[in-house]
């Protein structure tokens, strides 16, 4: 199956550079480009794409809010922020709208066709260590408690499901959360899909912001 890319940039040289590294792979095409975000939204409308390449610094309407708008519609494709810098507040607003991961410019190619992969495929691209030091470095621009609504959401979690989305959010891996727990990977890959469906999030990216907004991870720190 051929996975339909969308790149959004302001830069016609970076789109070209991704659309020939793109192009060179046999389950891959470039179906659309835009040079920002209200064009973006514009293409989107009358084209199917699957993963978007999502530049955040653009004229016009920027990649986060692009990023918030495109999620909003049903049956969104997957976006994938590409940002200049690793600990980047563009990164963190487009983790927080709905972006599936996000990838530094200069990023090898074959790391940048394995994340476009790997988000097709339902899964997010941030390393859970780098989200953790994003989320540390801008927790304090998160909602400081009074956050009622989601605090009420984790009460459908068991407290093993609970367990699971601390460690997650601690930037641990499946592996290493079974480690941990004394459980098989299988069976934590069971946990985290559930804490997916009951809480209505996308990926793990969105389990490490909910459990940062909610405190039940708190920046620098443990659960």
């Amino acid at each position: 199956m051929t996975i339909r890319v969308m790149l959004v940039d302001d830069q016609v040289l970076l789109r070209t550079g991704f659309r020939m590294v793109l192009a060179a792979q046999p389950d891959m095409e470039v179906v659309a480009e835009a040079g920002d975000g209200v064009e973006a939204l514009q293409v989107l409308r009358a084209t199917a794409v699957d993963v978007v390449l999502m530049d955040v610094r653009m004229p016009k309407l920027d990649g986060v809010e692009t990023t918030r708008r495109v999620c909003a519609e049903p049956n969104p494709p997957k976006v994938l922020i590409l940002t200049t810098f690793d600990l980047d507040e563009y990164a963190f607003s487009g983790l927080k709208a709905g972006a599936s991961g996000f990838m530094l410019k200069d990023v090898p190619p074959g790391d940048l066709l394995a994340a476009i992969r790997a988000v097709h495929s339902g899964d997010a691209v941030v390393a859970p260590s780098t989200t953790r030091r994003l989320l540390d470095r801008f927790a304090p621009m998160l909602p400081s408690g009074g956050q009622e609504p989601r605090h009420k959401e984790l009460q459908r979690l068991t407290e093993r499901e609970r367990e699971v989305m601390i460690l997650v959010a601690q930037g641990l891996s499946n592996g290493e959360i079974a480690a941990r727990l004394v459980l098989s990977e299988a069976t934590v890959k069971t946990h985290v899909g559930r804490i997916l469906t009951k809480l209505g999030l996308r990926d793990r990216v969105q389990v490490v912001v909910l459990a940062y907004e909610t405190g039940l991870v708190r920046a620098g720190g443990h659960g």
